[in-house]
């Protein structure tokens, strides 16, 4: 099958992310918000990113205008009428997702692919929403999209063959490496991403070290190109309490059970880079 227009479900930092990075690969791509204020504020940072790129002579003003002719913005998932791929990259709350997934199964042609770029949740409880289960994937960005090389695919036990090559086919066209995973909780990456971030907020929080030294530790030590407390940061300490408890649920696994450290940075709005103030402090 070949994919000719790609739709994105949520302009946010991850959507609209897919949407330009499909948008610059020669994809027609329709990309879809809650509100028109959502809408337009993930298309201005879409204009933003590719104007860096330009100022940084990474592409050229044509390459520019020729990769926002190709997205259309809408609030009406109908306008994916047409579309032979699906990406949903709503919140992580899986009965939203799910009804996403619902939703889409009416409005997209009966070929279309629909993926998730969910982290965490589990892809098969989406596809049952469907009558295409064989046909639903998970698709996982890295962030920040455009620049992450890497690219997860995952399958469910019921995910086709052909629905994994062509995941996979996309996820190479848009310059990525691609890895498989199963349709299990962290997927590859944070499956082994996680314990570590979580040991780290664990050595801080029993006075071990200081979190400039743990960092140091892991940047110089091993060579990483940022620290585990930089780095959760960086993910957003919500997000990683959240996928923390996802896995731990699931697993039951005490590695994967957060530490009290994080869950009250948590609770007192210390979300990390997004916030201004996590371990570190921010500008």
């Amino acid at each position: 099958m070949e994919v000719k227009k790609v739709g994105v479900v949520g302009c946010g930092q991850m959507g609209g992310g897919i949407a330009q990075m499909s948008a610059q690969s020669g994809y027609r791509v329709a990309v879809s918000e809650i509100n028109d204020e959502l809408l337009n504020k993930g298309l201005a940072a879409i204009n933003s990113s590719l104007t860096r790129s330009v100022e940084k002579e990474k592409i050229t003003p044509a390459d520019k205008e020729a990769t926002l002719a190709r997205i259309k913005g809408t609030t009406d998932l109908k306008d994916f009428g047409d579309c032979d791929l699906v990406i949903e990259a709503a919140i992580e709350n899986l009965d939203l997702k799910k009804k996403i997934f619902a939703e889409l199964d009416e409005v997209c042609p009966k070929h279309a692919i629909l993926a998730t770029n969910t982290s965490c949740l589990s892809i098969m409880d989406m596809a049952m929403t469907t009558g295409r289960p064989d046909r639903v994937l998970g698709l996982h960005f890295f962030n920040p999209a455009p620049l992450m090389k890497l690219m997860e695919v995952v399958r469910t036990i019921v995910t086709s063959d052909e629905t994994v090559e062509v995941g996979r086919d996309f996820g190479q066209s848009l310059g990525k490496t691609v890895i498989i995973a199963r349709d299990a909780p962290g997927f590859v990456v944070n499956r082994l991403l996680v314990p570590q971030l979580l040991n780290a907020i664990r050595m801080l929080e029993a006075g071990i070290a200081t979190r400039e030294d743990i960092d140091t530790g892991m940047t110089l030590g091993l060579n990483h190109p940022i620290g585990p407390l930089a780095l959760s940061d960086l993910v957003g300490l919500d997000t990683l309490l959240f996928i923390a408890n996802s896995t731990y649920d699931e697993f039951k696994d005490p590695q994967f059970a957060p530490p009290v450290l994080l869950s009250k940075t948590v609770t007192a709005g210390w979300l990390g880079r997004k916030t201004g103030k996590g371990f570190y402090e921010y500008k």
